[in-house]
């Protein structure tokens, strides 16, 4: 006869909760008086819960609103150990997956587990009429609703996150975006609303987690971003916000060319372009400079430069102002520009296209781009011999670098090193190299 293993997770929220046996029945029985169908639940029955036993199916879900009420945030099956109910599906399911996701990435024990994942080149990508209207509305029984002032609070509290990501880098925020994530953002679904706000909430929650996304990727957990887009995904179809699944599609496409995925670059960005609605200008720049890029690292130089030529159409087209998406400028075009003309063979011409998009930031530009693209161009500098220059720009990242916790930078700076070996005779070089030793 086989032995049931203990349930451990249900134990670990049974801990965390700090309830005896007798508590806990007790617990439950109370969700079941206010739901109308009483239990009478006593010790032996959260023993043998304990132990591995599964509970009745009309049970678990008593279960899982004592832990949430004492525990304060949403519990999901998974999280108890049990199976997920039969006919899962739609916004449940995805609600569910994200509350599994980002309360392991929130938890610090759990973070380096949940970040183990690699990226997939595979990944299965959700299409817009397969995800566009298909999730119902998430009811739980709760008393709550919501309102704009609640959806209000998500979006600001997004940009205050995206912020202080420009700021400060992902490790910094990511932890944070999760577990607001989770303990403000899962609850606002679960509630109860109009048809209005529902949407507007799910389309706020879709760019939250496409936000998560961005950061984990930034950290170098490319598995843990993909999960975090992936729901984006999904949220954005619930919500039919056309505009967002765009975005999440666009920001996986830039994943994917960092990483030096050309192919997966391309397939995904041209998803993005073909699934945008036909909007303004501005948008058709924002989807065509990553696209520029995505051809270039493909291999294919006659698409990129055709794109990149689109891209600057587009972007003259617009009115300055008065119309903004994604926050696509002529700072942006020109990175564009740079990575095309780089992985076109022109280097030179690289290095001339990011000295122009210095010249052409602006305050509202984050200060961990402005590393990750000094950092480039200093990389680019070398690659053309101008030592000297090189380090110049690398004296200005290292000077701009403390406090800064992203990923992407660390590792750039981490490079510099390696990169000075072949000059290290050369006084300046060995110069900088000490200064970069020391700071790092």
């Amino acid at each position: 006869m086989a032995t049931r293993e203990p349930n451990e997770r249900l134990e670990r929220l049974h801990r965390e909760a700090g309830w005896t046996h007798r508590q806990f029945a007790q617990a439950v029985n109370r969700v079941g008086t206010e739901r109308g169908t009483p239990t009478k639940y006593q010790q032996p029955s959260v023993s043998q819960w304990l132990h591995g036993h599964i509970p009745k199916k009309e049970t678990r879900p008593l279960i899982l609103e004592a832990l949430e009420r004492k525990l304060r945030r949403p519990i999901t099956y998974a999280a108890a150990g049990f199976p997920a109910p039969g006919g899962d599906s739609g916004t449940r399911s995805t609600v569910a997956e994200l509350v599994d996701l980002g309360t392991a990435d929130a938890l610090p024990g759990r973070r380096l587990v949940v970040g183990a994942s690699l990226f997939s080149v595979a990944l299965t990508i959700p299409d817009w009429q397969d995800v566009v209207g298909r999730m119902e509305s998430v009811k739980y029984g709760s008393t709550v609703r919501i309102g704009m002032p609640d959806v209000e609070v998500v979006t600001k509290m997004t940009e205050r996150l995206n912020q202080m990501y420009g700021d400060f880098g992902g490790r910094t925020a990511r932890p944070l975006a999760a577990t607001f994530l989770v303990n403000e953002v899962v609850p606002y679904l679960h509630a109860d609303a109009t048809e209005t706000v529902r949407k507007e909430m799910l389309s706020a929650a879709s760019f939250l987690c496409y936000l998560t996304g961005w950061m984990a990727a930034d950290e170098g957990l490319h598995g843990l971003a993909q999960r975090y887009y992936t729901k984006g995904l999904e949220l954005a179809g619930a919500s039919s916000d056309h505009l967002t699944y765009c975005h999440v599609l666009r920001g996986m496409s830039v994943q994917a060319a960092d990483l030096g995925h050309g192919p997966t670059a391309v397939r995904l960005a041209e998803a993005a372009s073909a699934a945008s609605p036909q909007t303004g200008p501005r948008m058709r720049a924002f989807m065509g400079g990553q696209l520029a890029h995505s051809y270039a690292l493909a291999g294919d130089g006659r698409a990129a430069l055709r794109s990149i030529r689109e891209t600057e159409k587009a972007l003259d087209a617009a009115e300055s102002g008065l119309e903004s998406f994604g926050g696509f400028s002529p700072a942006t075009l020109a990175y564009a520009t740079a990575q095309v003309r780089y992985y076109t063979g022109d280097i030179t011409g690289s290095v001339e296209s990011l000295k122009l998009h210095f010249q052409l930031r602006d305050p509202t530009d984050t200060k961990v781009s402005g590393l990750r693209f000094g950092s480039m161009l200093a990389e680019r500098q070398l690659e053309l011999g101008h030592l000297e220059a090189a380090c110049t720009t690398w004296n200005e990242v290292l000077d701009r670098h403390s406090g800064v916790r992203s990923g992407r930078v660390d590792r750039q700076v981490a490079d510099i090193t390696s990169r000075l070996r072949p000059y290290i005779s050369n006084g300046t070089a060995r110069e900088f190299d000490e200064r970069v030793v020391q700071q790092v």
